[in-house]
């Protein structure tokens, strides 16, 4: 973890998709590593406000359609703060693409992306 992180912010699922999967798992990672590195997590700093259809199978510009103004930030839990956004899967970066967008718009002083797994294939997504 960068040493001059101040925050850890999950990539949010959509309220449906909590729900019915019972868990976020960037969340948890999130939360883990916060008691790891002893810095917190904002779970509300960043919304995920529309529902998406699942991204697997997509294309890389399919995903960044899908993506597009899918997050915001509430509140100023980001704003002049080095965050480290946690994501549990990076595969085209269309997520964490968006996500990084609003909250350095929100001002954010940086944004670092941390992600468990990394997903790779024939046709580089």
């Amino acid at each position: 973890m960068p040493p001059e992180t101040e925050v850890l912010v999950p990539v949010p699922l959509h309220r449906w998709r909590l729900w019915s999967r019972g868990y976020n798992q960037a969340a948890l990672i999130a939360d883990h590593l916060s008691r790891l590195g002893n810095v917190p997590v904002d779970r509300t700093a960043l919304e995920r406000h529309r529902a998406t259809a699942p991204l697997r199978g997509h294309s890389r510009r399919a995903r960044a359609q899908a993506v597009r103004a899918v997050f915001r930030v509430r509140g100023e839990g980001v704003k002049g703060r080095n965050v480290v956004l946690v994501d549990d899967v990076y595969t085209s970066g269309a997520t964490t693409d968006a996500c990084t967008a609003v909250m350095l718009r929100a001002g954010a002083a940086s944004v670092t992306i941390l992600t468990w797994t990394r997903v790779l294939d024939d046709r580089g997504i």
